[in-house]
């Protein structure tokens, strides 16, 4: 992308890959790069400043069908959202809790974030993601495939066919141009397409008799082994929002016996209580499995008081959600791979219910010892919109003001949670592992969520501030790929950001299955169904055995 050389001196390094915490040395940029040194070029002055790798995004929801699906049904954000005026360098777009795409880019470059995942995506609908995609700018950009309810791949699994349907997959996340596997309740949104959910783990699937929600959840995490996929099986697990579903969650991590597996959103599945009167934390007995488990990862999936809107392919709890909020609603059925539902939504306070959300998932980062297994994501715009991420710093960096904020909350919630008993304060150096360094390596990108020679040049600079929301809030620069983007909190240029896909190993004689079985079931003929790799901008394809620039 660029090439200037950039000198980055004077300011407290913060690398944890490296063991750098706050270590005063200079950092060195040629050709988008980071180098050992360099001889001309901008030098910036970040004295009294913090230097850190760019921030990563595991999970969030900026692009394609759904997150347009929900723009659609807020218009009442959309009037209230500060707008984003045209610039010079800058085109316009609209904030709120959905923003443009634009106006997305615009808005994590300006927090200091450089790489983001879309966390959902049908092979249908990927051509419309991938065109939102190149239209966010700055960033670096991928997505995960949405499979946990394709029915091809659960008829395969259900004819105990595991080989045909691994080359399935494999075949699936090249045609939708995906980076990973996504699994949302696996099993229960297609037994939505028949009014109903799974009822437990090990109970079949609607319309199967072999295929439970746990042969799917084991099969498609054996599967990203086998493709040797960077990332993990992405699990959104079944019973999200339920009460007492904490026990679904402890029942699915133990299933994986060992697999690699990411959960997703694991404040929404952290849950006890019989029913929504005796709603509560169970977040210490979650953390307890994670912290002795290796083989998992999780993202926090925190909420934040104020109004935003849900967006899942969770079709049976959105219509739950609505059933007990009489907010609107709206559900897609999308042909034989997944749904969607939409429910505007309002956290607040005075609930008893979300004052034990809020407090779920700060209790997650907080008990979870290892930073690397557990990442900041409010899975945008979910638990709330991205751009509050600073507000979960400070919580996390500063006990007195999350003991301020407790005392908003009723006696009756404090009974039934654990975040008053909680003293650990994250260090900046944690800070950096939970949104940047432990991302990166969980989506397997080595050249990310570090400053070491070699490194891509995603580079952010912060004023040091004893308050970390305020910090964390606005940075002095931020630099993409080796190019000063953002001074003095202003967009000052726009690059365009690459994007990450992989190209598992597959039997190209699967297509000769594959096309009868669209010409019968399909509503898009076979030849029109993938995304052609011409269709992304400044790809960068990683194969069964390397990364291959495009």
């Amino acid at each position: 992308m660029g090439r200037a050389m950039l000198r980055i001196q004077g300011g407290k390094v913060y690398d944890p890959v490296h063991g750098l915490d706050g270590v005063r040395r200079d950092v060195c940029v040629a050709d988008g790069r980071i180098v050992a040194d360099v001889s001309g070029g901008r030098v910036i002055d970040a004295t009294g400043m913090v230097v850190l790798p760019g921030g990563v995004d595991i999970h969030t929801h900026i692009a394609g069908a759904a997150i347009n699906f929900a723009r659609e049904m807020i218009p009442e954000d959309h009037r209230r959202a500060v707008a984003l005026t045209r610039t010079p360098v800058r085109r316009a777009g609209i904030g709120g809790v959905t923003p443009s795409t634009f106006a997305t880019g615009y808005m994590y470059a300006s927090m200091g974030w450089t790489t983001i995942f879309e966390a959902a995506v049908p092979v249908l609908t990927a051509k419309h993601t991938h065109e939102e995609l190149r239209d966010t700018p700055i960033v670096d950009k991928g997505c995960y495939l949405l499979i946990g309810n394709n029915e091809i791949v659960m008829d395969l699994l259900e004819a105990e066919d595991y080989e045909r349907a691994r080359h399935v997959v494999a075949w699936l996340v090249w045609a939708a141009k995906a980076y990973g596997l996504k699994a949302v309740n696996p099993g229960g949104v297609a037994a939505w397409k028949w009014g109903q959910n799974v009822k437990g783990l090990f109970e079949p699937v609607p319309g199967y008799q072999r295929v439970t929600p746990a042969r799917l959840i084991a099969a498609l995490a054996q599967i990203a082994e086998d493709l040797s996929l960077p990332h993990p099986l992405h699990l959104h697990c079944n019973q999200l929002g339920l009460p007492g579903n904490f026990a679904t969650t402890l029942e699915t991590m133990k299933l994986l016996e060992g697999r690699r597996a990411h959960l997703a959103h694991l404040q929404f599945h952290a849950y006890g209580g019989e029913d929504w009167s005796t709603f509560r934390s169970e977040a210490p007995r979650i953390a307890e499995y994670l912290n002795d488990h290796p083989n998992l990862t999780a993202d926090a999936g925190a909420i934040l008081f104020g109004d935003t809107v849900t967006v899942t392919a969770d079709g049976p709890w959105q219509y739950l959600l609505y059933q007990l909020t009489g907010h609107k609603w709206g559900n897609m059925d999308i042909e034989n791979e997944t749904g969607c539902g939409i429910v505007p939504y309002a956290y607040r306070e005075r609930s008893l219910v979300n004052a034990v959300q809020w407090a779920v998932g700060l209790e997650l980062l907080l008990l979870v010892q290892d930073p690397w297994r557990i990442f900041l994501t409010t899975d945008h715009p979910n638990g709330g919109a991205f751009w509050r991420y600073p507000e979960i710093i400070r919580l996390l960096m500063d006990a007195d003001y999350r003991r301020e904020r407790l005392k908003a909350l009723s006696p009756k919630v404090l009974k039934r949670i654990v975040l008053p008993d909680i003293d650990r304060e994250y260090t900046l150096s944690e800070i950096v592992i939970i949104t940047s360094a432990g991302p990166a390596r969980a989506l397997g990108l080595s050249q990310k969520g570090h400053l070491g020679v070699g490194a891509d040049a995603d580079i952010v600079i912060y004023d040091e501030h004893p308050d970390p929301g305020r910090m964390f809030g606005r940075p002095r620069y931020v630099i993409k790929a080796g190019e000063v983007v953002v001074e003095d909190g202003e967009i000052q240029k726009t690059v365009s950001g690459r994007e990450f896909i992989v190209r598992p190993a597959y039997d190209e004689t699967i297509e000769a299955f594959l096309q009868p079985l669209f010409e019968h079931y399909y509503t898009v003929s076979f030849a029109n169904y993938p995304v052609e790799l011409e269709r992304i901008h400044s790809a960068e394809v990683y194969s069964w055995e390397e990364a291959v620039r495009q």
